[in-house]
C-alpha cells in the first residue's frame, strides 16, 4: 500500500470525478456525497505521508518509478520530501474544505463542480511529487483546465474574460519553462529533476533557464509586474475557486522556486537575486497599499494575497545576501520561513475566501459599502472573520505571523532595509484589514438587508472552526511542521550555495 499511496493520492481523486461526472447532475445529492466521500479518503490517506515521513533524511521517499515513453528516457516518477509533502496535505485538505463549502450554493451542474475539483486536486498532487521533468509539465499544464472551467462556467458575470486571462498568462509562463526542460534533457540525456540537480552548465546556460524558469514560476506565483490575472480571475470565480486558487495553484509558483529555479541555477539565482529581491518588496510594500483603496472585498484579499506572497519569494532569494558561513541560520529562517509562509497561507486566504463567501450567499454583493454592523444579525460568523483578518494581518499567536517573521529575520541578516521594507506590510496589511473589518462588521447596521441576515449554520461553522483551529495551531506550535521540512531545506540551503561554475 505504501509503495502505491503517491499514486492513489493522485489517481483515485481524478478516476473520482470521473465517475461523478457519469452520475450526472440529475443525482445531484449522490454526487456531492460522493465527492465529499472521496475528498475525505484522500485527504485521511494523505495524512500517512505524515505519519509514515522519515524527516531525518532529504532524501525522495514514497517513490514509485516506472517507464513511460522509453524512447525518450521519459519515467512515470514520483516521490515526496519535506518541502512537497506538507503541499500535498494542504491540498487534500483544502479540496474537503471547497466541496463542502459548495455543498448548498452551487446549484448549476453540481456534479461537474465537484468533479472539477477532484480532478484538480489529483493533478495538483501531481505537481508536487513528480520527479520527472515531462510528467511535471504535464501535470502543470493539466491542472489550469479544470480551474479554466470552475472560473469559466461557474464565474461571475465577466468570467469569460477573466478564465482567457488567467489561461494565457499561465499558459503561455510555461511554454519558456518547457524549453529549458528540452534543453536540459538533451544537455543530460535524462528528463529526471533530480540528475539535473546534479547538471553541470555554464554560467550562460544557467542564465537562460534561470529566467526561462522564472518567467514561469513568477506567473504563477504570481510577482509583480505579472500578477494584474489574479485580481480578475478572484474576484470572477466562485468561492471554491478563489479558495484553491489562493490556497493552492499560487504555492505551485514558490514550489517551483525550490524545486527548478535554487538547486539547477544556483549561479544565476544569486547573481539575479537582487531583482527578484526587488521585485519582492514591490510587491510586499505597493500592492499592499493597492489593497487599501479596494472597494471589493475579493479584490482586496487578492491584491492581499500578492503581497504575502512576495514573502515567499523574498525568503527564497534573500538567503544569498544572508548567508554568513559563521552564522548561516540566516539564510536557513529566509528559506524555511518561505515554506511556513507557504502553508500558512494556505490556510488563511483560504478562510478570507470563504468569509466573503459566506456573505455574498445571503446578499450576492461583495461591496464593502452594502454591508455595516454585521456583528449584531451573524455574531458567531463575526467572531471567525475578525480571527482570520487579525491573522492576515499577521497577529503573533496565528499562522499568519510566523512566516513572515522568520522571512523577516533572514532579511535582517542580507539587509536591514529590506527588512525595513518588508515589516511596512504588517502596518499596511493592518490597516486595510480592519479597515474592512470596521466597514463590513463593527458599528449599526447601515443596510436594512443586513438585518434579515442569519448566522452560520453547522455546515458553515464546521469548516470555519476547523480553518480556525488550523490557523491558530500553527501559529502556537509551528515546531513539527518545521521539522518535518528542516532537513530537506537544509540540503536545499546547500545546494543553492554550491557553485556549478
Amino acid at each position: 500500500m505504501q509503495n502505491m499511496l503517491l499514486s492513489l493520492l493522485i489517481w483515485l481523486p481524478i478516476l473520482g470525478g470521473g465517475l461523478v461526472i457519469l452520475l450526472g447532475n440529475e443525482r445531484a445529492t449522490m454526487a456531492r456525497w460522493m465527492s465529499l466521500a472521496i475528498a475525505i479518503l484522500v485527504f485521511v490517506m494523505s495524512l500517512s505521508l505524515w505519519t509514515g515521513f522519515d524527516s531525518s533524511t532529504h532524501l525522495m521517499q514514497f517513490v514509485e518509478k516506472s517507464a513511460w515513453i522509453t524512447q525518450f528516457n521519459i519515467n512515470y516518477h514520483i516521490g515526496v520530501d519535506g518541502i512537497s509533502m506538507p503541499l500535498i496535505i494542504l491540498t487534500t485538505f483544502s479540496t474537503v474544505l471547497v466541496i463542502g463549502a459548495g455543498w448548498e450554493v452551487i446549484q448549476k451542474r453540481p456534479a461537474h463542480y465537484m468533479a472539477a475539483f477532484l480532478m484538480m486536486e489529483g493533478l495538483i498532487i501531481g505537481v508536487f511529487s513528480a520527479l520527472d521533468g515531462i510528467l511535471f509539465y504535464t501535470f502543470w499544464e493539466a491542472s489550469l483546465i479544470p480551474m479554466l472551467l470552475i472560473v469559466g462556467i461557474w464565474g461571475g458575470d465577466n468570467r469569460i474574460y477573466a478564465a482567457i486571462k488567467f489561461f494565457l498568462y499561465t499558459f503561455l509562463g510555461s511554454v519558456f519553462m518547457l524549453i529549458s526542460l528540452i534543453y536540459m534533457y538533451n544537455k543530460s540525456g535524462s528528463f529526471s529533476i533530480l540528475a539535473w540537480h546534479d547538471l553541470s552548465l555554464t554560467a550562460t546556460e544557467q542564465a537562460w533557464i534561470f529566467w526561462a524558469f522564472f518567467v514561469a514560476f513568477a506567473v504563477k506565483v504570481p510577482m509583480f509586474p505579472v500578477h494584474t490575472w489574479l485580481p480578475d480571475a478572484h474576484v470572477q470565480a466562485p468561492t471554491g475557486g478563489s479558495v484553491i486558487l489562493a490556497a493552492i495553484m499560487l504555492k505551485m509558483g514558490g514550489y517551483g522556486f525550490f524545486r527548478f529555479s535554487l538547486p539547477i541555477t544556483p549561479d544565476a539565482s544569486l547573481q539575479f537575486s537582487d531583482v527578484v529581491i526587488v521585485l519582492s518588496l514591490i510587491a510586499v510594500v505597493y500592492i499592499g497599499f493597492v489593497a487599501l483603496v479596494q472597494r471589493d472585498m475579493k479584490k482586496l484579499i487578492a491584491y492581499s494575497s500578492i503581497s504575502h506572497m512576495g514573502f515567499v519569494t523574498l525568503g527564497v532569494f534573500a538567503l544569498f545576501l544572508a548567508y554568513d558561513p559563521q552564522a548561516p541560520e540566516g539564510a536557513f529562517l529566509g528559506l524555511e520561513g518561505a515554506m511556513v509562509q507557504m502553508i500558512s497561507h494556505g490556510f488563511i486566504s483560504a478562510a478570507m475566501f470563504l468569509v466573503v463567501g459566506v456573505l455574498y450567499d445571503r446578499l450576492h454583493s461583495r461591496e464593502i459599502s452594502t454591508y455595516g454592523g454585521v456583528i449584531n444579525s451573524m455574531p458567531k460568523f463575526t467572531g471567525f472573520a475578525v480571527l482570520f483578518a487579525m491573522a492576515n494581518a499577521g497577529l503573533p499567536g496565528t499562522s499568519g505571523f510566523v512566516g513572515e517573521f522568520m522571512v523577516i529575520l533572514g532579511a535582517v541578516q542580507a539587509n536591514i532595509w529590506y527588512a525595513v521594507l518588508a515589516t511596512t506590510t504588517l502596518i499596511v496589511g493592518a490597516a486595510y484589514t480592519l479597515w474592512m473589518v470596521k466597514r463590513v462588521f463593527w458599528g449599526a447596521i447601515t443596510n436594512p438587508a443586513v438585518e434579515t441576515l442569519d448566522d452560520i449554520n453547522g455546515r458553515e461553522f464546521s469548516i470555519l472552526a476547523i480553518l480556525a483551529l488550523a490557523v491558530l495551531v500553527i501559529g502556537l506550535y509551528p515546531q513539527p511542521m518545521i521539522e518535518v521540512m528542516h532537513t530537506s531545506i537544509e540540503h536545499l540551503l546547500n545546494q543553492a550555495l554550491t557553485s556549478k561554475l
